[in-house]
């Protein structure tokens, strides 16, 4: 089998702070930016790998939600703890001197964990989890 990671999606609840985040602060390339009916899905990922991306999407235009499912959503976004992504970079410090300057909220610094990665972690403007391994 030839399988490999096309896109993933992360909700965002403010296209625009969203766009900052992982344009302006992480360096990410704008791969489509598209509205409908008030709402806007922005694809982006990291420059030289083309066919791998991230959309950042609305969540209250998914299909067959409920409105108490929304709710939920809404909350679980609001306290970090609906959605998250794992990043690797090559300078992992630096990237946190970067990503610190910003307005991103930092969950933990630089760790060597028990299991054998090094990594940090934010939180994006929706309050969905990045973390950043170092690449060894």
């Amino acid at each position: 089998m030839d399988i490999t990671i096309h896109q993933t999606f992360l909700p965002q609840d403010d296209p625009d702070a969203a766009l900052a985040f992982y344009r302006d602060t992480l360096g990410f390339e704008v791969r489509n930016d598209v509205g409908f009916q008030g709402m806007r899905w922005i694809t982006v990922g990291p420059p030289g790998q083309p066919a791998t991306s991230i959309v950042l999407y609305p969540p209250a235009a998914t299909p067959g939600l409920t409105d108490d499912e929304r709710r939920t959503i809404t909350e679980m976004m609001a306290k970090g703890t609906y959605a998250s992504i794992i990043l690797a970079a090559k300078d992992l410090d630096a990237t946190f001197d970067r990503l610190q300057a910003s307005d991103a909220e930092v969950v933990q610094e630089p760790t060597d964990q028990p299991y054998g990665v090094r990594d940090c972690a934010f939180r994006d403007p929706a309050g969905n989890m990045v973390r950043i391994q170092e690449v060894r």
